[in-house]
């Protein structure tokens, strides 16, 4: 290869993770492309994440209802994609922490955190437990219980 189109292959590189940092990370828009299109693109994806998203979170996003493309909007805002599961993941843990997580999507919540892991959402190899507004939700073995409270 030539030192020529070595750094050819090394300026488009760049200029593709401008453009991604653009896209989904709000980074600045760079240099050649129109700001009106590129906000189009920019709405567009993060429209296609958050369906993506609400399809493996559905009781979190039917909690919110209408809000959902606006609490998710802002979740990811400035954030590169880490996946469906771990931006409803987030933005769950977010909601319970401020306690305006509503109760199916608490109890969602608990049984993701009890069966996977937040990182890598891998199963849990060891017991877990996890609070529920009306209980607790208990994985023991690979199986997840629920328990009610008396």
């Amino acid at each position: 290869m030539h030192a020529t189109s070595t750094g050819a292959a090394a300026d488009l590189a760049v200029r593709q993770a401008e453009l991604v940092a653009a896209l989904v990370a709000s980074g600045p828009v760079p240099s050649g492309f129109d700001p009106g299109q590129l906000a189009v693109v920019r709405r567009a994806l993060l429209r296609k994440r958050a369906g993506e998203a609400a399809a493996v979170w559905p009781l979190l996003a039917a909690s919110l209802g209408r809000a959902w493309p606006d609490a998710f909007a802002a979740s990811v805002a400035g954030r590169t994609p880490l996946g469906a599961l771990r931006d409803g993941w987030d933005l769950a843990r977010e909601l319970s922490r401020r306690g305006e997580l509503g109760d199916a999507a608490a109890v969602e919540l608990a049984e993701r955190e009890v069966s996977l892991r937040h990182r890598d959402g891998r199963p849990r190899r060891l017991p877990a437990i996890r609070r529920r507004p009306d209980g607790a939700v208990v994985q023991i073995g690979g199986r997840v219980h629920h328990l009610a409270r008396r």
